[in-house]
């Protein structure tokens, strides 16, 4: 039990601190050094150039991959990034320094397993592979004596941190509050008024209702701030059809891609191997003779069929065994097959018909593709002389009339969707423009390119009854429409309360059994289980619940503990273990804080800003 703690409590400090060094792995570093030494220190206890740097740079590259673009540092520093690093590594000198101070150090043995335990440095046989470890340190720029030194480092603070975490878990009453909550049942019954069940029908807005709707109602009807701007643009969309296209290269694009048009025919298989042909024989006349199943055989030497499961293959896949399982009409069991393996049982557990999509089907697609990228560069290659005519004092008008690119108007919104207005890049340059301002070239996301200019900016603006009658009328109606079926339903839950059966009502009723908060009910309308789930409605209560031209009358039928399942006893265990895990890193994150007030923090601003301008 002990051991678990301190193994949970290492994977939660190393996490906290986000500074485990094989994260490291696979970024180039640069010596930072300079004439600075720290960028920071705790006391007397400094926190290197190098390695703020290479934390820094690993943050940076994992928002990459989060947010799947380039990130700079400077929009790292919008995020907050260096200041968060800087925090992090201040925390872990100030523990390593409190560590150091103690005496608390592990021995070689210790260092070695760390060492043999990071999947960076194992080989293709899942090993730790002296190679692989002197080149992944190489690739850093370290060394193995510092490298295992600050592996016996982290293994230290560990032994700190850890004891800090000795004992502190939550009791099990906290995850069966957390279930209680989530697992707790209602059946319910509702019944749904709608505008058929109204007494006077629907309403029908007359011209009085129009114009006093359309008076008390400005903002509904006032359009918001409209840029009045000119563009001219240009896609692949707009060239494409007059691209040239070359057979021949239409033909190489299909060849060279032609496992994706010509799927050959595959089979679902299972493999069964074993150590003689005599006993896979004695197996495959077992099966024959109905003695005994696949699956049987399979769990006889110790397996499951999953360990047998080859997914879907292909004749080639299999190799020498793939012509005897592909001879094999309908489905059922082949062998034994000599594999490299050794004798194998084959089951077939189902068929998957080849396809083959000839070039003359294909040439379409791979035309619409090749002519979209042909496009792409044939505007690339005009960019210049776009730019050159806009350098030269030439409006969006003559752009258009000297090039192929073509001229639009549009009244913008932020609401904006249609044609260009869809485009972001189109987007974020109108809300940038300004009156007066010189047009620029600006790329769009699918190859094409704009400019635009800013002609006018007219202000929220109510627009006339005349022109949007019908809307208001429809606005009214609405309007109305729910506020009669608030009233009714109202009325109708107070009979209900005074004790009139909901089934009883003359509406559609249904009724849901045992729901609980992790419930979704498509047929009900949004909040619906917030709604019914609410603090204070017992057993007996009722409840509206307003949809789209509905109301949703929902009666609670009655209230039951959680199910006693597994899957509520793992979800009590979950909630247990991540507030006992936050415990532990509010513990620690106290303590380091401790240490920071007790040493005193000093930070190199110069030094932070030296390696920014580097990594640039």
């Amino acid at each position: 039990m002990a051991s678990g703690k301190g193994t949970g409590g290492k994977m939660i400090v190393w996490g906290l601190l986000g500074l485990l060094i094989v994260s490291l792995f696979g970024f180039g570093t640069t010596n930072f050094g300079g004439s600075a030494r720290s960028v920071a220190s705790v006391g007397k206890a400094e926190v290197s150039v190098d390695d703020y740097a290479r934390a820094l740079q690993t943050e940076i590259r994992t928002m990459e991959n989060q947010f799947n673009q380039a990130i700079s540092v400077t929009q790292a520093e919008q995020f907050g990034v260096p200041a968060r690093v800087i925090s992090q590594l201040v925390d872990r000198t100030a523990l390593d320094a409190e560590t150091e101070a103690r005496g608390l150090s592990v021995g070689d043995g210790t260092v070695r397993r760390e060492l043999l335990g990071i999947e960076a440095f194992q080989g293709l046989d899942g090993n730790f592979d002296a190679e692989v470890y002197r080149n992944a340190l190489s690739r850093l720029h370290l060394n193995e004596r510092d490298f295992e030194a600050g592996l016996r480092k982290d293994a230290a603070r560990n032994l700190l941190t850890g004891a800090l975490a000795t004992g502190l878990t939550m009791p099990p009453s906290y995850g069966q509050v957390v279930v209680n909550w989530l697992g707790e049942r209602r059946t319910i019954t509702v019944a749904t008024l709608t505008p058929a069940d109204l007494d006077g029908g629907t309403p029908i807005a007359s011209d009085d209702d129009i114009a006093a709707h359309y008076a008390e109602n400005p903002a509904s009807y006032t359009l918001a701030e409209t840029l009045d701007i000119t563009y001219a643009w240009l896609t692949p969309a707009m060239v494409q059809d007059d691209v040239p296209l070359d057979e021949d290269a239409l033909r190489r694009i299909y060849d060279d891609n032609i496992s994706a048009y010509i799927q050959p025919e595959r089979r679902l298989v299972e493999r069964l191997v074993f150590g003689t042909e005599e006993e896979a024989q004695a197996a495959a006349d077992r099966i024959a003779a109905d003695e005994s199943q696949f699956e049987d055989e399979v769990a006889g030497r110790g397996l499951t069929l999953i360990d047998a499961d080859m997914g879907d293959v292909s004749e080639e896949e299999l190799g020498a065994a793939g012509a005897a399982v592909f001879a094999l009409e309908g489905l059922g069991v082949v062998g034994p097959v000599p594999t490299d393996l050794g004798p194998a049982l084959f089951r077939v557990n189902a068929r998957l018909e080849g396809s083959e999509t000839t070039f003359e089907k294909a040439r379409p697609e791979i035309a619409r593709e090749m002519a979209a990228d042909a496009a792409a560069r044939l505007i690339s290659d005009q960019l210049e002389t776009f730019d050159d005519l806009l350098a030269s004092g030439a409006t969006l008008e003559e752009l258009a009339d000297e090039t192929d690119m073509v001229l639009g108007t549009v009244q913008w919104r932020e609401d904006s969707d249609a044609d260009i207005a869809a485009y972001t890049a189109f987007k974020e340059a109108a809300r940038q423009a300004q009156i007066g301002d010189f047009p620029e070239i600006i790329e769009l996301s699918d190859g094409g390119v704009f400019a635009l200019r800013l002609n006018e900016i007219i202000a929220p603006t109510l627009q006339p009854l005349d022109e949007i009658r019908d809307q208001v009328a429809t606005d009214w109606e609405t309007a109305q429409i729910a506020a009669q079926l608030t009233e009714k339903a109202a009325a109708l839950e107070s009979d209900i309360a005074s004790g009139t059966n909901i089934d009883t009502l003359g509406l559609v009723t249904e009724t849901f059994t045992d729901i609980t908060r992790q419930d979704f009910i498509s047929a009900m309308p949004e909040g619906f289980i917030d709604a019914v789930f609410a603090p204070g409605l017992d057993q007996g209560a009722t409840t509206l619940i307003e949809g789209a031209e509905r109301i949703v009358i929902a009666e609670i039928d009655s209230v039951a503990p959680p199910a006693a399942t597994d899957e509520n006893d793992a979800i009590a265990d979950s909630y247990i273990t991540r507030a006992g895990q936050g415990v532990v890193q509010d513990v620690i994150a106290a303590f380091a804080q401790a240490l920071r007030d007790r040493e005193g923090v000093t930070v190199n601003q110069a030094a932070i800003n030296a390696v920014h301008s580097q990594l640039q």
